[in-house]
């Protein structure tokens, strides 16, 4: 099985893999790459680096936009394999190396499953690997300093909490990119929707905090998004955002 590779710019890939995505950030053969997949879709990600001309040896970070099992799943293979660096939010640090969990319980999906979609899901995630704890005991802060990330593609962080404490955004300003984690999907197994919005309200730790989020997320200057599930949205990211605002009420 090969994974599902769709270039959305100049050096900028979407990866689909199984019911959640990456990105990769290319710089000839030197990559950054933006969450892992769950822990089964390890061959997903090192076949995604090979499309793109890189390899896992060639990575120059992960960056996390949160750290739940289906973000981080090769994240510490990488780093044991490869000695590759592992940053995220300072809040989120924390919970990347398993200190605290902020992720949907079992009996939030039990309480939850009458809904369409949210028992395959379910059993998909367990089969993904997605109960299982990966930490990742090295997983540092961004840099200090703000703006721009000195790797490939020069992601920028912006902090948005609520679905997890540390979840972050990245903007890719230059090509008009945001790479939006959970913060801000186009679709998800367990919903019927499609096209921008919040995930259902299981799935966050804060959802009060989550749809505040959206107004920083409609504040930066881009007009694609590249979600952490669903397919990649073209349009204002403030349009986008107030249709997931006005979906969530």
């Amino acid at each position: 099985m090969r994974a599902e590779v769709r270039q959305v710019a100049d050096a900028t890939y979407l990866v689909h893999g199984s019911n959640t995505n990456w990105v990769i950030l290319t710089d000839g053969d030197t990559a950054t790459l933006v969450d892992t997949g769950y822990p089964g879709d390890r061959e997903l990600v090192l076949d995604s680096l090979e499309q793109v001309g890189s390899s896992a040896k060639a990575v120059a970070a992960v960056l996390l936009t949160h750290a739940h099992n289906d973000h981080l799943g090769s994240a510490e293979y990488l780093h044991s394999a490869h000695g590759t660096p592992v940053y995220a939010h300072e809040a989120e640090v924390p919970h990347a190396r398993r200190e605290f969990l902020q992720q949907v319980t079992l009996g939030d999906v039990l309480k939850n499953a009458w809904r369409p979609g949210v028992l395959p899901w379910a059993v998909h995630t367990i089969r993904s690997g997605g109960m299982e704890q990966h930490p990742v005991a090295a997983a540092e802060a961004f840099p200090a300093g703000g703006g721009p990330l000195d790797l490939p593609g020069r992601p920028v962080p912006v902090h948005t909490p609520g679905h997890t404490s540390g979840h972050c955004v990245f903007h890719l300003p230059d090509s008009g990119i945001v790479i939006s984690g959970d913060a801000l999907v186009s679709g998800h197994p367990t919903s019927r929707i499609k096209g921008p919005q919040l995930l259902p309200g299981m799935f966050h730790h804060e959802r009060a905090r989550a749809v505040a989020s959206l107004d920083v997320i409609e504040a930066l200057d881009a007009d694609t998004l590249l979600p952490g599930h669903g397919s990649v949205h073209t349009g204002p990211i403030r349009e986008a955002t107030q249709r997931a605002r006005e979906l969530a009420f």
